[in-house]
């Protein structure tokens, strides 16, 4: 487990975060990612887009890196005082923005809000082992824990922001989810829903002022629409540039790409079971899929590697599983299916469908790099082997709000998952343990084993239990695993920037060209 960080390595982790301090914030910068923010409430979100505003506007306790290591962030330092007792010491010369203290009591209030099970959180369930939290003095908090939680410094690096306790008291949950208030390096200004998002440097930053004085968030789904505004000068920095635009950009003198294979991998969920709005199970679905030779036939139906190669023109990693091989507890043995059409054609009829079966393959349109075409060619495939598929496509926050979070977006949904917790837990829990948030699978002996991996602390055992978990994810299928993308920016010249891995769009690490950072 981790000691004490000193105060010198902080302080060299500080400066290679945020670079040198000096000359006065200037300029702008605007971003133009696939879609809006459905809520800018900091501990009601799991979605990339409103991750990227909100860690330039809120602190989390640790934080990563450019090369993805966890360092101090709100917390100078942390420890495990012993299994289940996790001590965060405070940085004492950070303020919220509205000039409220960033102490030990904003950070109890702040983790006490985010488990409170009346609330109903979307980040909540990561946080379940969590027992209480302790304000020991003013810059000493202490998270006490069920059991042995041996993933929680890679949980609050990503999760659970800290929040200005007398603001949200004053305020009811509808406010703070768009008038944000943080600690971060930036301050929030406006939100022109599904137009731009504003934010401005926040010159009293702990971390020191950031170089550009205004960052633009602007939802822009259609991606050739995003090209033609960075050609134009309209935006900075684009995600999901299409494959075969990218020669286009780079032709541009006044443009550049940035490439990184992302954390994000992209499957199509299965459904399997029943859920009710507890996230209690209620029994098999109605659909075909309850049967494991379909989810096993699904698998065999498609061809990734073609899709990788014809629709994405290569920029996509094959996986076997849901995991890449950044993440702890991925098993390296473990090999994707192969198509087999005729296989999957045969377990159709084994399992009583011999004139094969119909079913709609729900996706998001804007999203992830070509989802909508991803999912139109996945659907030509599985026609061809007797699984005759319509797409239905949906705008985003429709699409998290009316169907991945309420269990409606079945039997088959094309989804990205970004774990950058860099654990398997960050993916198995929320995504398939029954009972979680957005899982629509149950399998006993999997709840057991992701479970009990969750609360080991031995790195040799945790794999081992991974391991088995995934043998049986590969064999029961509620999943069809399709690859790891590769994310594909379009950057002006006048911006400094470079993809990460973690998909993260981190304000201070991102300058004019004529800014030195």
């Amino acid at each position: 487990m981790r000691r004490w960080c000193s105060a010198l390595a902080f302080g060299l982790t500080l400066a290679a975060l945020v670079g040198p301090v000096g000359a006065q914030p200037a300029g702008k910068v605007v971003i133009a990612q696939g879609v809006d923010p459905t809520t800018l409430d900091p501990h009601n979100q799991e979605e990339t887009p409103a991750y990227n505003v909100l860690l330039n506007i809120y602190d989390t306790l640790l934080f990563r890196d450019r090369d993805l290591k966890l360092v101090p962030w709100l917390a100078e330092s942390w420890r495990v005082v012993n299994p289940t007792t996790w001590e965060f010491k405070i940085r004492r010369n950070a303020k919220f923005h509205n000039g409220e203290a960033v102490d030990a009591e904003a950070v109890k209030f702040s983790l006490e809000r985010l488990i409170n099970p009346e609330l109903k959180l979307r980040q909540a369930p990561s946080f379940t082992l969590v027992d209480k939290i302790e304000a020991v003095d003013k810059y000493t908090v202490r998270v006490l824990t069920k059991k042995p939680f041996p993933t929680l410094e890679n949980q609050v690096a990503l999760r659970a922001s800290i929040l200005p306790p007398k603001y949200f008291q004053e305020k009811d949950t509808a406010t703070v989810a768009r008038n944000p208030v943080g600690s971060g390096a930036y301050k929030f200004v406006s939100w022109a829903k599904d137009e731009a998002i504003t934010l401005e440097a926040n010159e009293s930053w702990w971390g020191g002022a950031p170089k550009v004085k205004t960052l633009v968030f602007r939802p822009i789904p259609e991606a050739t629409t995003r090209v033609a505004a960075l050609q134009a000068g309209e935006v900075d920095v684009i995600v999901n540039v299409p494959p075969h635009l990218i020669k286009q950009v780079e032709a541009n003198p006044k443009l550049y790409i940035s490439k990184a294979p992302s954390v994000r991998t992209i499957f199509l969920w299965v459904y399997t079971h029943k859920f009710d709005k507890e996230h209690k199970l209620v029994g098999p679905v109605d659909w075909p899929t309850k049967d494991k030779r379909v989810r096993q036939a699904l698998n065999y139906a498609v061809n990734v590697d073609d899709v990788i190669k014809n629709v994405l023109e290569g920029n996509g990693i094959r996986t076997a599983t849901v995991l890449t091989s950044k993440h702890f507890g991925f098993d390296p043995k473990l090999q994707p299916y192969k198509q087999d059409v005729a296989r999957a054609k045969q377990l159709l009829t084994d399992a009583g469908y011999p004139n094969g079966i119909d079913l709609v393959l729900n996706s998001p349109d804007g999203r992830y790099l070509k989802d909508k075409e991803v999912a139109e060619a996945l659907a030509g495939q599985l026609t061809k082997a007797g699984i005759r598929t319509t797409v239905r496509t949906h705008e985003w926050g429709t699409y998290l709000n009316q169907m991945m979070y309420v269990h409606g977006g079945g039997p088959l949904a094309l989804i990205g998952w970004g774990n950058t917790t860099w654990d398997a837990d960050g993916t198995l829990t929320p995504t398939f343990r029954s009972g979680k948030i957005l899982a629509n699978y149950y399998n006993e002996q999997f709840d057991s084993l992701v479970d009990e991996a969750a609360t080991t602390t031995d790195a040799k055992a945790r794999l081992a239990l991974y391991a088995k978990a995934l043998q049986i994810f590969m064999d029961d299928a509620p999943a069809v695993p399709l690859y790891q993308q590769m994310d594909i920016y379009g950057v002006a010249k006048r911006v400094k920037f470079q993809a990460l891995s973690s998909e993260q769009l981190v304000g201070p690490w991102i300058c004019l060209a004529d800014q030195k950072c």
